[in-house]
């Protein structure tokens, strides 16, 4: 796995650590990522097969196995910003449900987070997007 696809497996397995992918989560981790130094000049079959590649390997090692492999590639400034955009994925609906809670206090975890900086950054998400609106699903 190289540093790109580390950084991108983390958002993408938050969205998928529920079982669900859907299409306003899927326009929301491209803007996300494409917004980012390392895949703004990707070219977009280029994005799409590395969205490809870490869904495979979500779907053979699952998430906790994604971010396990992922978490060491970063360096600690990638780690939060990785974590956050994580946050910003789970928190947009507005709606965290139990698979999402564990995710994010695993990711936590495996990024050596104390309690105190993963609750901060968490908070900061669910202030941002207290008043989001998703497109309607259709």
């Amino acid at each position: 796995m190289t540093t790109h696809e580390a950084f991108a497996a983390i958002p993408l397995a938050a969205v998928c650590c529920d079982q669900t992918f859907g299409k306003d989560e899927a326009r929301l981790i491209r803007e996300l990522l494409l917004g980012r130094t390392a895949y703004k000049q990707m070219e977009p079959y280029a994005f799409a097969l590395l969205i490809s590649g870490l869904l495979k390997r979500f779907q053979e090692e699952s998430w906790q196995g994604l971010i396990a492999s992922a978490a060491p590639l970063l360096s600690q400034e990638q780690q939060e910003l990785a974590f956050a955009l994580a946050c910003q994925l789970i928190h947009c609906d507005r709606i965290v449900v139990p698979q999402e809670q564990q995710f994010l206090a695993v990711l936590a975890q495996q990024l050596q987070f104390t309690t105190a900086r993963a609750a901060q950054i968490r908070e900061v998400c669910e202030l941002l997007n207290r008043d989001f609106v998703t497109e309607p699903a259709g």
